[in-house]
């Protein structure tokens, strides 16, 4: 053997290498002491070998020593395990080595955490000592998985004909969207460079330019606060443009991409075909689902039934309905064997969660109870029943308030109702588009008319829609691919005309002056030939987060930052010396203390 450290690696032998002499380096995993025979668990990226060592083996004494996560070079003969001991489990379970020679590379100090087993620690140990927590095998193996599942959405982009390029990191703040991670510039003193929050204007250039057909596995850097489904600081997106598309075209090149990705990885979980992800438009998703990011796996659809409590003996309904409010019902089927407090706790829930309550209608075998159904009559109710298509032993939840409290409520309740009722369809990726978005909305706290969501998305109707349409009923050429309730990225075909832009900005309440200062870069290419253009950017770390089933983003990213952006194995942010404030022209001034 003429490597230093090894023949093999732990994942490789098997009894067709029985009798051969091998050598083997990595972590000591485990180690079990039989009383003079020594049994070592050997890890490296690839596997687990055992290792056996006993009173004959010179390796004994040395293995005995050491604490586990020690590095080791282990020489030794293959044997074949007896079919009592052999480990299925294991890819080497049918063989151990037996150690003729040890040679420590690196002793471990006591642990501050342990790496073998799946137990759950405290996020800050484990974040701290990220480099012991990748050790452990799920969230190795989700690292593994990490790196498979970008080479396979690079693979099937290039196969698409899309041309990876590399987009600057670092560029100009933006008055738009989340908070920019600022960069002083020394040669420049009083002038900042912004981290990207996405490649949005640079891809949209390389239309403009030519490319076509643009992707790249793009950072991100947006300086807002953590949830679960959202990495703070950087997260990384499948970021893409195409030249000369319709919207139709956009969700023909993704689709195959992101279906068969899933596919790949999905260990046969069924995913939605290429072709067939179904396209919901945004009005009918907020009233159907309650949300714009719907879960199709619960098969739960609310209903609108204000127009039946607008006469109703029920006085709160009435209320609400005559202030401009809404009532929307959400099924509870087979619910006649719930004892009353699964309905209680459900009001209970909604009121925890903010809202005023969450009424209900109990039934079994035809006989309604509860409040609103007294107050309603039977005869109503049943119209209602009739309307929704609802059986004799099903119950109905409300959700009341303004259109848009009543839809969240009602949203948040078909979820937690399908939980309950254990109605989530399992082992399944279900697509669907959410499209139509509104391209305006009007803000009750500024009184005016403001984008909704992108302001360079194209309308719907363009320049005629903008000059004759009411603006809260134009819609944007706007799209969100969901996968299980999951918003994997928004899009859109861009409005590449600066005549249509310019007068979209008008109705939001910016001058042109406004628009040629903030977005001179873009708007001034468009004023060279810009085609029509559009794409998307489903994010990287979702992705995988939901082929992992992992419920949070930080189990499938590598060196995560904590919930506060801090990152606390590396001490980051730090305060940096004087002398690298004074070149950055930057002094600090500490916030005042309340």
């Amino acid at each position: 053997m003429t490597h230093p450290y090894r023949s093999h690696h732990c994942g490789a032998l098997s009894a067709s290498e029985v009798g051969q002499s091998v050598r083997l380096s990595g972590w000591i995993h485990r180690k079990r002491d039989h009383g003079g025979l020594l049994f070592v668990d050997l890890r490296d990226h690839y596997g687990i070998t055992q290792i056996v060592a006993d009173e004959d083996s010179p390796a004994l004494k040395m293995l005995d020593l050491l604490r586990v996560e020690s590095v080791v070079t282990i020489d030794g003969e293959v044997k074949a395990r007896s079919e009592s001991t052999a480990n299925p489990n294991l890819a080497t379970g049918q063989i151990e080595i037996y150690a003729r020679g040890a040679v420590v590379q690196s002793r471990a100090d006591e642990l501050p955490m342990p790496v073998a087993g799946e137990q759950d620690y405290p996020e800050d140990i484990r974040l701290k000592y990220r480099f012991l927590d990748l050790r452990r095998e799920k969230v190795h193996a989700n690292m593994v998985l990490r790196s498979k599942v970008i080479s396979s959405l690079r693979q099937r982009m290039t196969e698409q004909g899309f041309m990876e390029i590399q987009t600057p990191i670092l560029t100009a703040s933006s008055p738009e969207g989340a908070r920019d991670y600022l960069v002083p510039s020394r040669v420049h003193p009083g002038k900042f460079y912004a981290l990207p929050q996405a490649p949005q204007m640079f891809k949209q250039l390389l239309m403009v330019a030519g490319f076509d057909r643009y992707f790249q596995i793009a950072p991100c850097f947006r300086d807002e606060d953590a949830r679960a489904d959202r990495s703070p600081g950087e997260f990384y997106q499948l970021d893409f443009e195409m030249g000369f598309v319709t919207q139709d075209d956009v969700f023909n090149a993704i689709e195959p991409v992101l279906s068969g990705v899933f596919e790949e990885f999905s260990n046969g979980k069924s995913v939605t075909p290429a072709g067939l992800f179904p396209r919901i438009p945004f009005a009918e998703a907020m009233l159907k689902y309650g949300s714009d990011k719907p879960d199709l796996r619960n098969p739960l659809l609310i209903s609108d039934v204000t127009a039946h409590f607008t006469a109703s003996g029920f006085g709160l309904f009435e209320k609400i309905i005559g202030g401009g409010g809404k009532v929307r019902a959400i099924p509870a089927p087979a619910t006649a064997d719930k004892s009353r407090k699964f309905f209680d706790d459900m009001n209970d829930w909604a009121r925890s969660e903010g809202h005023a309550g969450l009424g209900y209608v109990t039934r079994k075998a035809g006989e309604f109870g509860g409040p609103i159904a007294k107050n309603h009559g039977p005869e109503n109710m049943e119209k209602i029943y009739t309307e929704l298509g609802l059986g004799p032993d099903d119950g109905l939840f409300f959700a009341a308030g303004k259109e848009l409290q009543a839809a969240k409520l009602a949203g948040a309740a078909r979820t937690r109702v399908g939980e309950e009722l254990a109605l989530i369809e399992q082992g399944c990726f279900k697509f669907c588009w959410v499209v139509d978005f509104p391209m305006f909305e009007y803000d009750e706290d500024a009184k005016k008319i403001d984008f909704s969501h992108n302001p360079f998305s194209m309308p719907q109707g363009e320049l005629e829609a903008l000059d004759t349409m009411d603006p809260l009923e134009i819609k944007a050429w706007q799209y969100d691919i969901v996968c299980n309730g999951v918003e994997l990225s928004s899009g859109a075909i861009r409005n590449h005309r600066p005549d249509i832009m310019y007068k979209a900005f008008e109705i939001a309440g910016y001058s042109q002056e406004d628009v040629d200062a903030n977005f001179s870069g873009m708007i001034n290419a468009f004023k060279f030939g810009a085609p029509p253009h559009g794409g998307s950017a489903p994010g990287v770390d979702r992705i995988v987060m939901l082929i992992a089933e992992e419920p949070n983003l930080r189990e499938v990213v590598v060196f995560p930052m904590n919930q506060k952006a801090e990152d606390l194995m590396m001490n980051a942010p730090s305060a940096v010396s004087a002398k690298q404030l004074r070149e950055l022209h930057l002094r600090i001034v500490e916030p005042q203390k309340q």
